[in-house]
């Protein structure tokens, strides 16, 4: 009698957590509704929308050409052009971005005079309009500006630093002085979290900082150094802002990039090799994303281990 009532008290536990269960995710499906008709409305939807108008010869004729406007996409001189210019700059920013700001993390990370005052100073430039940006940067690159003044005064020769090829130089200052005091800040978090017990561990086996740091540390910067990475990508890409107010639609060759390309293809309304350019650098975008995702996992893995 006593197993029997028993069993009946734990079906009727089971039958109430059940309905619990039931209601909870009823519940969360409910408030997750906003959000999901939300990106769905606003992402998703716009999404198809380009790809749709990338297999079409114009979005009033709407006549199916399939790939025709890839084919001609990649043809086009100026898009390989904005590729190849976007790809070098993305090459040579990014991976400034990241150790750059990863040893100004390591060195705030010890104990140096004016630390605040050092951190509030890099992270200013999140601070500044980009209109305000541009002015200081015209201000020092033009070729009247305070840099050639200084240049000048030490014997040297004016540089028409937007109109040559340093032009790819001055914009990946640009996105430096921009980008170092956030991408400073996630690292500065990342390394606060590193167990200090194996730290000291290390250290009591005589190790000395660089093996603590290649050893200890950077096996757990590694998920953040594929986001800091991420970000910084597509920041990359959303550089186009400044250059087109330093420089307007057409600037030198070298600082011509994908958005570019997309920005002069939209002015003139042709709409499906826009489409099509957009759906390709997606496409490299979320290949690229998915790498570093896994890169990430194969060290997370190894951590664990």
């Amino acid at each position: 009698m006593r197993e029997k009532s028993t069993e009946k008290k734990n079906k009727k536990v089971r039958q109430k957590y059940s309905k619990h269960q039931l209601r909870a995710k009823w519940g969360s499906t409910f408030f997750l509704i906003p959000s999901v008709a939300g990106a769905s409305l606003f992402f998703f939807a716009p999404y198809i929308v380009v790809i749709y108008y990338s297999f079409l010869d114009n979005p009033i004729g709407k006549q199916f050409v399939a790939f025709r406007n890839y084919a001609s996409v990649i043809k086009n001189s100026a898009f390989r052009q904005a590729v190849t210019n976007t790809g070098v700059f993305s090459a040579i920013a990014v991976p400034l971005a990241v150790l750059l700001s990863l040893l100004l993390a390591l060195l705030l990370d010890n104990k140096i005079p004016f630390r605040t005052q050092f951190r509030s100073f890099l992270l200013s430039p999140m601070m500044v309009p980009v209109a305000s940006i541009v002015l200081i940067w015209q201000v020092l690159f033009d070729y009247n500006g305070a840099i050639n003044v200084l240049i000048t005064r030490f014997g040297g020769a004016k540089i028409d630093w937007l109109k040559s090829s340093y032009a790819i130089v001055v914009i990946v200052i640009l996105f430096l002085w921009k980008n170092i005091g956030y991408n400073m800040i996630l690292f500065m978090a990342a390394l606060s979290s590193v167990p200090q017990d194996i730290i000291e561990v290390a250290r009591l086996e005589s190790a000395g900082r660089f093996r603590i740091f290649f050893i200890i540390k950077l096996r757990y910067l590694v998920s953040t150094i594929v986001f800091v990475t991420i970000m910084s990508l597509i920041n990359s890409f959303k550089i186009f802002r400044e250059i087109y107010l330093l420089t307007t639609d057409y600037p030198y060759e070298s600082i011509y990039m994908l958005q570019h390309f997309m920005n002069n293809k939209f002015k003139s309304l042709d709409y499906q090799t826009l489409s099509a350019a957009a759906v390709l650098m997606s496409l490299v975008m979320i290949v690229l994303i998915v790498l570093l995702f896994k890169l990430e996992e194969h060290f997370s893995k190894d951590l664990e281990s």
